[in-house]
């Protein structure tokens, strides 16, 4: 065992070694994130100030809006600031708090979605009975339990990592903190953290991934033995095929990342899925969601309308 010292900062790896990248990686990365802000930050405030989007799903998408802005502000300004600098340190308590929000924001998302699908399964399985089933306190109390879920599932990742030894190289084997790069540094035993990581973070994610795709399969099989009609399965799938297409795009990476056993070679690998789900897919939910749904179209478009009404009224006195 090697000699163990009080570790008091780490080295990320950052994105790339040539530093004749680094500004094109950095422009690249800002209008990521600044898309990001903008396109969640837009649906965010059309939920909250247009009436017509105050039920159940349009809740649920400003949720999600919500968690896409502060899941990207966890990793991408840190990348940012790190391309520019020559000395990519964060703090051992900065890497435990990023740890700690990234998987709190993370899982929150993955529960979030499994939600949105049983709110979809509700409305067009039970249409009758949907705002009882939805009111405004289920509302709550299901966005509730995705946020305290989330924050207890990071808070033991955050707690156990914290509470490792480190006495190999401080440098971090990717762009932000997260446990598996951590793991490799660590000198003590690591064997619960990497089976409450495989474990836990399979189950939670895995879990929530089934669930979605069961009330999807209640609502095919709902619809075609009830109705017998394509045209009906067309339009009820059409109003879930964003919220289809942004599971896959979260799922598919959180899976590939967390579930299979983790090895030296695979670093690399995960290092490029982490780009996907940190950076990439909180700024395609955004665009799936407006570019597919023409409720929330018309109200952007009546929000834009009220806008440049109220500044020709301010420019004509």
């Amino acid at each position: 065992m090697g000699n163990i010292t009080t570790v008091t900062e780490f080295l990320l790896l950052g994105l790339t070694s040539v530093r004749d990248l680094q500004p094109f990686f950095f422009v690249i990365f800002l209008i990521i994130y600044l898309i990001n802000l903008v396109g969640n930050g837009a649906i965010l405030l059309i939920v909250i100030l247009e009436p017509r989007l105050h039920s159940p799903m349009y809740s649920f998408l400003g949720n999600l809006s919500c968690l896409d802005i502060c899941y990207s502000s966890v990793t991408l300004p840190t990348v940012l600031i790190n391309l520019l600098s020559t000395r990519k340190a964060i703090s051992f308590l900065g890497c435990i708090t990023q740890l700690h929000f990234f998987h709190f924001l993370g899982s929150t998302e993955a529960i979030l979605l499994a939600v949105m699908a049983f709110d979809r399964f509700a409305a067009i399985c039970y249409p009758l009975c949907y705002m009882i089933i939805m009111n405004s306190q289920a509302c709550i109390l299901l966005a509730g339990v995705a946020w305290f879920t989330g924050f207890f599932y990071a808070l033991m990742h955050s707690i156990m990592t914290a509470h490792l030894d480190f006495c190999h190289s401080q440098k971090v084997n990717n762009f932000f903190c997260d446990v598996k790069p951590l793991l490799e540094l660590a000198c003590s035993d690591t064997l619960l953290n990497q089976w409450l990581l495989s474990i836990v973070t399979g189950s939670i994610s895995m879990g929530a991934f089934f669930l979605t795709l069961l009330s999807y399969f209640y609502i095919i099989g709902f619809l075609l033995f009830k109705h017998r009609s394509c045209s009906v399965l067309h339009k009820a799938l059409s109003t879930c095929a964003s919220h289809f297409m942004v599971v896959c795009l979260f799922y598919g990476p959180v899976g590939f990342t967390y579930i299979r056993p983790a090895s030296a070679s695979s670093m690399a690998q995960d290092r490029m899925v982490a780009i996907i789900y940190s950076a990439v897919t909180p700024v395609l939910n955004p665009l799936i969601y407006t570019l597919r749904n023409k409720e929330v179209m018309l109200a952007l478009k009546k929000i834009y309308m009220r806008k440049f009404v109220f500044k020709g009224i301010q420019q004509h006195h």
